[in-house]
Protein backbone atom coordinates (compact mmCIF):
# COMPACT_ATOMS: atom_id res chain seq x y z
CA UNK A 1 0.00 0.00 0.00
CA UNK A 2 0.86 3.39 -1.05
CA UNK A 3 0.67 5.71 2.15
CA UNK A 4 0.48 9.68 1.48
CA UNK A 5 -0.13 12.73 3.42
CA UNK A 6 0.59 16.18 3.88
CA UNK A 7 3.61 15.70 5.13
CA UNK A 8 4.47 14.94 1.87
CA UNK A 9 3.07 17.59 -0.54
CA UNK A 10 5.14 16.37 -3.54
CA UNK A 11 4.59 12.70 -3.50
CA UNK A 12 0.81 14.29 -3.08
CA UNK A 13 1.55 16.32 -6.16
CA UNK A 14 3.22 13.76 -8.45
CA UNK A 15 0.57 10.90 -7.65
CA UNK A 16 -2.64 13.13 -8.24
CA UNK A 17 -0.97 14.24 -11.67
CA UNK A 18 -0.74 10.67 -12.40
CA UNK A 19 -4.02 9.96 -11.63
CA UNK A 20 -5.41 12.54 -13.10
CA UNK A 21 -6.19 11.24 -16.79
CA UNK A 22 -8.63 7.75 -17.95
CA UNK A 23 -5.61 6.56 -20.05
CA UNK A 24 -2.85 6.30 -17.10
CA UNK A 25 -5.68 4.86 -14.52
CA UNK A 26 -6.40 2.09 -17.44
CA UNK A 27 -2.36 1.62 -17.76
CA UNK A 28 -2.88 0.53 -14.38
CA UNK A 29 -5.66 -1.20 -14.58
CA UNK A 30 -3.82 -3.60 -17.33
CA UNK A 31 -0.65 -3.83 -14.74
CA UNK A 32 -2.64 -5.47 -11.32
CA UNK A 33 -1.80 -8.90 -12.90
CA UNK A 34 0.74 -8.84 -14.93
CA UNK A 35 3.83 -7.18 -16.49
CA UNK A 36 2.98 -6.09 -19.40
CA UNK A 37 5.45 -3.42 -22.38
CA UNK A 38 4.65 -0.35 -23.66
CA UNK A 39 4.10 -1.96 -27.25
CA UNK A 40 1.71 -4.28 -25.64
CA UNK A 41 -0.29 -1.58 -23.17
CA UNK A 42 -0.68 0.51 -26.46
CA UNK A 43 -2.10 -2.47 -28.44
CA UNK A 44 -4.27 -3.11 -25.55
CA UNK A 45 -5.77 0.53 -25.17
CA UNK A 46 -5.55 1.04 -28.58
CA UNK A 47 -3.74 4.30 -28.20
CA UNK A 48 0.12 5.49 -30.06
CA UNK A 49 2.85 3.58 -28.36
CA UNK A 50 4.14 7.46 -28.21
CA UNK A 51 0.84 8.58 -25.92
CA UNK A 52 1.88 5.02 -23.90
CA UNK A 53 5.37 5.70 -23.55
CA UNK A 54 4.78 8.87 -22.14
CA UNK A 55 2.27 7.83 -19.59
CA UNK A 56 4.63 5.52 -18.12
CA UNK A 57 7.13 7.97 -17.57
CA UNK A 58 4.57 10.10 -15.32
CA UNK A 59 3.48 6.89 -13.68
CA UNK A 60 7.05 5.80 -13.48
CA UNK A 61 7.94 9.12 -11.96
CA UNK A 62 5.14 9.33 -9.50
CA UNK A 63 6.54 5.33 -8.50
CA UNK A 64 2.88 3.80 -9.09
CA UNK A 65 5.27 1.53 -11.54
CA UNK A 66 8.57 0.37 -12.15
CA UNK A 67 10.20 -0.59 -15.56
CA UNK A 68 13.10 -2.70 -16.39
CA UNK A 69 14.74 -2.99 -20.12
CA UNK A 70 14.90 -6.80 -21.23
CA UNK A 71 16.22 -8.32 -24.15
CA UNK A 72 14.04 -8.02 -27.52
CA UNK A 73 13.91 -9.55 -31.07
CA UNK A 74 15.23 -6.30 -31.99
CA UNK A 75 17.29 -3.83 -29.29
CA UNK A 76 15.57 -4.24 -26.08
CA UNK A 77 11.69 -3.21 -25.03
CA UNK A 78 10.63 -1.70 -22.16
CA UNK A 79 8.60 -3.78 -19.31
CA UNK A 80 5.83 -2.30 -16.83
CA UNK A 81 4.91 -3.73 -13.45
CA UNK A 82 2.66 -1.96 -11.05
CA UNK A 83 4.14 -1.08 -7.67
CA UNK A 84 1.11 -0.82 -5.52
CA UNK A 85 -2.53 -2.26 -5.17
CA UNK A 86 -3.99 0.08 -2.77
CA UNK A 87 -3.44 3.89 -2.18
CA UNK A 88 -4.09 5.81 1.10
CA UNK A 89 -4.51 9.24 1.09
CA UNK A 90 -4.65 10.85 4.99
CA UNK A 91 -5.76 14.17 5.29
CA UNK A 92 -5.53 14.62 9.01
CA UNK A 93 -2.50 16.69 10.16
CA UNK A 94 0.77 14.34 10.77
CA UNK A 95 2.12 12.92 13.45
CA UNK A 96 5.68 14.61 13.52
CA UNK A 97 8.23 12.06 15.08
CA UNK A 98 9.73 14.05 18.51
CA UNK A 99 13.53 14.91 17.78
CA UNK A 100 15.60 12.39 19.56
CA UNK A 101 13.18 9.20 18.49
CA UNK A 102 13.46 6.79 15.62
CA UNK A 103 11.26 4.70 14.15
CA UNK A 104 11.94 1.95 11.41
CA UNK A 105 10.63 1.71 7.86
CA UNK A 106 10.53 -1.91 6.71
CA UNK A 107 9.75 -3.84 3.40
CA UNK A 108 11.00 -6.95 1.52
CA UNK A 109 11.54 -7.80 -1.57
CA UNK A 110 10.37 -11.05 -3.41
CA UNK A 111 13.56 -12.80 -4.86
CA UNK A 112 11.82 -12.97 -7.99
CA UNK A 113 11.64 -9.09 -8.47
CA UNK A 114 15.14 -8.39 -9.11
CA UNK A 115 15.55 -5.18 -11.30
CA UNK A 116 19.02 -6.07 -13.03
CA UNK A 117 21.11 -9.44 -13.29
CA UNK A 118 24.11 -10.79 -15.13
CA UNK A 119 24.47 -14.70 -14.17
CA UNK A 120 26.45 -17.66 -15.53
CA UNK A 121 25.82 -21.44 -15.76
CA UNK A 122 25.53 -23.26 -13.29
CA UNK A 123 22.16 -21.27 -12.89
CA UNK A 124 18.31 -22.03 -12.62
CA UNK A 125 14.89 -20.05 -11.04
CA UNK A 126 12.70 -22.65 -9.39
CA UNK A 127 9.02 -21.72 -8.33
CA UNK A 128 7.23 -23.17 -5.64
CA UNK A 129 5.49 -25.32 -8.19
CA UNK A 130 8.71 -26.51 -10.46
CA UNK A 131 11.33 -25.31 -12.56
CA UNK A 132 10.65 -22.13 -14.15
CA UNK A 133 12.57 -22.73 -17.19
CA UNK A 134 15.30 -24.86 -18.05
CA UNK A 135 18.52 -24.73 -16.54
CA UNK A 136 21.83 -23.31 -17.37
CA UNK A 137 20.56 -21.00 -20.03
CA UNK A 138 20.91 -17.12 -18.78
CA UNK A 139 18.88 -15.51 -20.95
CA UNK A 140 15.69 -16.97 -18.75
CA UNK A 141 16.79 -15.17 -16.26
CA UNK A 142 15.29 -12.24 -18.21
CA UNK A 143 12.01 -13.19 -18.92
CA UNK A 144 8.97 -11.49 -17.00
CA UNK A 145 7.88 -14.69 -15.52
CA UNK A 146 10.93 -14.67 -13.18
CA UNK A 147 9.21 -12.93 -10.68
CA UNK A 148 7.55 -16.22 -9.42
CA UNK A 149 11.22 -17.25 -8.48
CA UNK A 150 11.18 -18.81 -5.20
CA UNK A 151 15.17 -20.56 -5.70
CA UNK A 152 17.59 -18.56 -7.43
CA UNK A 153 21.05 -19.49 -8.22
CA UNK A 154 24.03 -18.95 -9.91
CA UNK A 155 27.83 -19.66 -10.02
CA UNK A 156 29.44 -16.36 -11.12
CA UNK A 157 27.53 -12.99 -11.66
CA UNK A 158 24.83 -10.92 -9.70
CA UNK A 159 21.28 -10.17 -9.07
CA UNK A 160 20.43 -6.22 -8.30
CA UNK A 161 16.94 -5.23 -6.42
CA UNK A 162 16.34 -1.80 -6.59
CA UNK A 163 13.90 -1.13 -3.14
CA UNK A 164 11.42 1.65 -2.53
CA UNK A 165 13.09 4.40 0.10
CA UNK A 166 9.66 5.91 1.41
CA UNK A 167 10.90 7.99 4.08
CA UNK A 168 9.03 11.58 5.58
CA UNK A 169 10.50 14.41 4.60
CA UNK A 170 13.38 15.63 7.14
CA UNK A 171 13.85 12.12 8.06
CA UNK A 172 17.81 11.32 9.42
CA UNK A 173 18.47 7.89 8.65
CA UNK A 174 20.61 5.90 11.25
CA UNK A 175 20.92 2.78 9.90
CA UNK A 176 20.03 0.41 7.34
CA UNK A 177 19.73 -3.58 7.40
CA UNK A 178 20.11 -5.86 5.16
CA UNK A 179 19.09 -9.70 5.49
CA UNK A 180 19.06 -12.80 3.50
CA UNK A 181 18.72 -16.32 3.43
CA UNK A 182 21.48 -17.75 1.39
CA UNK A 183 24.55 -20.51 0.82
CA UNK A 184 26.91 -21.41 -2.08
CA UNK A 185 26.71 -23.07 -5.49
CA UNK A 186 27.60 -26.80 -5.82
CA UNK A 187 26.03 -29.72 -8.21
CA UNK A 188 23.37 -31.29 -6.30
CA UNK A 189 24.44 -29.91 -2.88
CA UNK A 190 28.05 -30.11 -1.19
CA UNK A 191 28.59 -28.74 2.42
CA UNK A 192 32.31 -27.94 2.16
CA UNK A 193 32.36 -25.95 -1.30
CA UNK A 194 33.07 -22.61 -0.17
CA UNK A 195 31.97 -19.09 -1.92
CA UNK A 196 32.61 -15.57 -1.80
CA UNK A 197 29.66 -14.05 -2.16
CA UNK A 198 29.54 -9.89 -1.83
CA UNK A 199 26.71 -7.43 -1.19
CA UNK A 200 26.74 -3.73 -2.85
CA UNK A 201 24.38 -0.87 -1.65
CA UNK A 202 23.55 2.09 -3.90
CA UNK A 203 26.74 1.20 -5.86
CA UNK A 204 29.50 0.51 -2.78
CA UNK A 205 30.60 -2.79 -1.83
CA UNK A 206 30.06 -3.44 1.66
CA UNK A 207 31.55 -7.05 2.36
CA UNK A 208 32.04 -10.44 1.24
CA UNK A 209 31.14 -13.53 3.23
CA UNK A 210 32.57 -17.06 2.38
CA UNK A 211 29.88 -19.13 2.90
CA UNK A 212 30.95 -22.91 3.74
CA UNK A 213 29.14 -24.78 1.57
CA UNK A 214 25.86 -25.15 -0.30
CA UNK A 215 23.73 -27.02 2.43
CA UNK A 216 22.00 -30.44 1.80
CA UNK A 217 21.29 -33.88 3.81
CA UNK A 218 18.41 -32.82 5.44
CA UNK A 219 15.07 -31.16 3.49
CA UNK A 220 14.58 -27.44 3.94
CA UNK A 221 11.68 -26.58 6.60
CA UNK A 222 9.63 -24.54 4.06
CA UNK A 223 10.74 -26.46 0.43
CA UNK A 224 7.73 -27.81 -1.72
CA UNK A 225 6.98 -31.80 -1.76
CA UNK A 226 8.48 -31.51 -5.29
CA UNK A 227 12.05 -30.72 -5.00
CA UNK A 228 14.42 -33.32 -4.85
CA UNK A 229 15.79 -34.50 -1.67
CA UNK A 230 19.67 -34.62 -3.61
CA UNK A 231 19.32 -30.71 -4.23
CA UNK A 232 20.06 -27.64 -2.28
CA UNK A 233 17.99 -27.38 0.44
CA UNK A 234 18.49 -24.79 3.10
CA UNK A 235 20.98 -21.66 3.36
CA UNK A 236 22.03 -19.44 6.24
CA UNK A 237 20.35 -16.22 7.32
CA UNK A 238 22.64 -13.81 7.01
CA UNK A 239 22.20 -9.70 7.90
CA UNK A 240 24.83 -6.98 7.60
CA UNK A 241 23.48 -3.40 9.48
CA UNK A 242 25.36 -0.34 8.17
CA UNK A 243 25.54 2.58 10.72
CA UNK A 244 26.63 5.82 11.57
CA UNK A 245 30.00 4.30 12.36
CA UNK A 246 30.42 1.40 10.45
CA UNK A 247 29.07 -1.84 8.49
CA UNK A 248 28.39 -5.34 10.38
CA UNK A 249 28.00 -8.94 9.17
CA UNK A 250 25.89 -10.71 12.05
CA UNK A 251 26.84 -8.14 14.67
CA UNK A 252 30.51 -8.63 13.97
CA UNK A 253 32.58 -5.44 12.52
CA UNK A 254 33.65 -5.67 8.92
CA UNK A 255 34.57 -2.48 7.76
CA UNK A 256 34.47 1.20 8.33
CA UNK A 257 31.60 1.85 5.83
CA UNK A 258 28.67 3.97 7.13
CA UNK A 259 25.61 5.36 6.68
CA UNK A 260 27.01 8.59 5.04
CA UNK A 261 28.98 6.44 2.38
CA UNK A 262 25.43 5.51 0.71
CA UNK A 263 23.70 8.63 -0.63
CA UNK A 264 20.63 7.73 0.61
CA UNK A 265 19.40 11.22 0.87
CA UNK A 266 19.78 11.42 -2.88
CA UNK A 267 17.59 9.05 -4.32
CA UNK A 268 13.80 7.11 -3.36
CA UNK A 269 14.96 3.73 -3.78
CA UNK A 270 18.15 1.67 -2.42
CA UNK A 271 19.71 -0.89 -4.73
CA UNK A 272 21.10 -4.34 -3.11
CA UNK A 273 23.23 -6.15 -4.84
CA UNK A 274 24.09 -9.95 -4.29
CA UNK A 275 26.76 -11.96 -6.31
CA UNK A 276 30.01 -13.62 -6.92
CA UNK A 277 32.81 -11.25 -8.12
CA UNK A 278 34.99 -12.21 -11.23
CA UNK A 279 38.35 -12.08 -8.68
CA UNK A 280 37.14 -14.05 -5.99
CA UNK A 281 39.03 -16.57 -4.05
CA UNK A 282 36.08 -18.96 -3.85
CA UNK A 283 33.79 -18.98 -7.22
CA UNK A 284 31.12 -21.01 -5.43
CA UNK A 285 27.83 -19.41 -6.67
CA UNK A 286 24.98 -18.55 -4.88
CA UNK A 287 21.35 -19.58 -3.44
CA UNK A 288 19.08 -17.29 -2.60
CA UNK A 289 16.23 -18.55 -0.96
CA UNK A 290 12.41 -16.77 -1.25
CA UNK A 291 9.83 -17.14 1.20
CA UNK A 292 9.09 -20.80 0.37
CA UNK A 293 12.33 -22.04 0.26
CA UNK A 294 15.14 -22.85 2.70
CA UNK A 295 14.54 -22.78 5.97
CA UNK A 296 13.34 -18.79 6.80
CA UNK A 297 9.98 -17.80 5.12
CA UNK A 298 11.70 -14.26 4.00
CA UNK A 299 12.68 -12.75 0.77
CA UNK A 300 14.85 -9.60 1.12
CA UNK A 301 14.18 -7.65 3.60
CA UNK A 302 15.09 -4.11 4.28
CA UNK A 303 14.89 -2.28 7.72
CA UNK A 304 15.58 1.26 7.45
CA UNK A 305 16.20 3.33 11.14
CA UNK A 306 15.36 6.84 11.09
CA UNK A 307 15.02 9.82 13.41
CA UNK A 308 13.55 13.51 12.33
CA UNK A 309 16.43 16.64 11.59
Amino acid sequence: MLELSFEDPEGLVSVGHALSTRSRVDVLQLLSTKKLNVVEIAEALKLPVSTVANNVKVLEAAGLINTELLPATRGAMKVCSRNYDDIHIGFNMPKTLPKGETTEYRVEMPIGHYSDCEVYPTCGIAGVDGFLFNEDEPVQFYHPKHIEAQLIWFRKGYVEYQLPLDLPSGAQVKSLEVSMELCSEAPNYDNNWPSDITLWVNGREISSWTSPGDFGGRRGKLNPAWWEDRATQYGLLKTWIIDGERATLDMMEISEINIGDLNLKQRPSVRIRIGVKDDAVHKGGVNLFGQQFGDYEQGIVMKVNYGME
